[in-house]
């Protein structure tokens, strides 16, 4: 899964996106803060590949992105909305190919601008980065070639606190970025940075109006963190392999980002250090039970805006949750599964 699949709907209630070998499901709260639903299957009866990117706009939508077989050989990406969390999504609908038609070129990357307008990045083969974002009527542009070199990995995308949609991905030697020039334009190539960097590893966050965060590891195994104009900063050791979740938060007065991730030693590993003051420093610490080695974390705020961590196994099916304590600090209470 591509960005964070835990998302809080307009009406408070937490979801959780997850997929199975042909459907997208959701877990959604029934109660803002209380239990949660069976799983349900969303977008419909079509059949889909087990992989998704979610995007959340400024309005709580969530948008889906997977990919859906048509014929032998071939697919094509499909998108849904999600309104609100005990709400059916639309069902899917074609977002086209980069190439017209074909088999899947990589995992898509989903953001949303300020108008409600998901913008679907995907790998090219052999010519860096395409796009195609939805009109404002209805519908979608035609694809884009973004151009750039090959992409390694999985892209990602985000829209910063000023509505413009931004991408980053992981290129031969180093990393690249995608920026609008302002609202409803294209991204262009901009800014690109020689530094080792391990694919699969890419976060990205919106820090402030004028900025948006990418973490990623590099090859001596640092979690890094890099806006774009500066130089990156090796924040701390990455605590395990794959990207970290990413979610600003309020701790004890102050705005800052937390950043979390399984751990070597399976359990998951947080750290918080006050936004886009990448120098003040960080630390892992570690919290719950050890989990399966394919176990992911998503964070988000809850409708009391405390901080909420899942960690989701494909292979267990356990969900298990923790929220922040009315406490200073970061204290957490203890996992459970739902």
């Amino acid at each position: 899964m591509n960005g964070e699949w835990l998302v809080r709907g307009r009406d408070g209630r937490l979801c959780v996106y997850l997929t199975s070998d042909d459907a997208v499901l959701c877990r959604a709260e029934h109660t803002p803060g209380g239990a949660w639903d069976p799983p349900r299957e969303v977008g419909g009866d079509q059949k889909v590949h087990p992989v998704l990117a979610v995007g959340r706009g400024a309005d709580t939508y969530a948008h889906l992105v997977s990919w859906r077989p048509t014929v032998p050989g071939q697919a094509v990406l499909v998108h849904s909305t999600h309104f609100r969390p005990l709400l059916a999504a639309l069902d899917w609908a074609p977002a086209g190919h980069p190439d017209t038609k074909g088999d899947r070129t990589g995992v898509p990357a989903v953001a949303v601008d300020a108008q409600g307008r998901a913008h679907v990045f995907v790998a090219r083969a052999g010519t860096g980065l395409a796009m195609v974002a939805q009109k404002e009527k209805g519908g979608w542009d035609p694809w884009r070639d973004l151009g750039g070199p090959d992409v390694q990995g999985t892209p990602v995308a985000v829209a910063g606190e000023s509505g413009r949609v931004e991408a980053y991905a992981a290129v031969p030697g180093g990393l690249q970025h995608w920026r609008q020039d302002r609202p409803g334009t294209p991204p262009v190539l901009g800014e690109a940075l020689e530094t080792p960097v391990r694919a699969g590893t890419l976060r990205a966050l919106a820090t402030s109006p004028e900025h948006t965060m990418l973490y990623y590891t590099d090859d001596s195994g640092d979690l890094c963190a890099w806006r774009p104009g500066g130089k990156p900063v090796a924040l701390l050791a990455a605590a395990g392999p794959g990207p970290v979740a990413a979610v600003r938060c309020e701790l004890d007065g102050h705005d800052c980002t937390l950043l979390a991730q399984r751990s070597s030693s399976g359990r998951v590993a947080f750290a918080a250090y006050p936004t886009e003051e990448e120098g003040a420093g960080a630390w892992w610490t570690e919290s719950g039970p050890q989990l399966p080695a394919d176990a992911e974390v998503s964070l988000a705020r809850d409708h009391e805006d405390r901080v909420v961590a899942v960690s989701l196994s494909a292979s267990s099916g356990r969900l298990l949750v923790t929220r922040r304590k009315d406490e200073p600090g970061l204290a957490l209470t203890a996992w459970r599964e739902v």
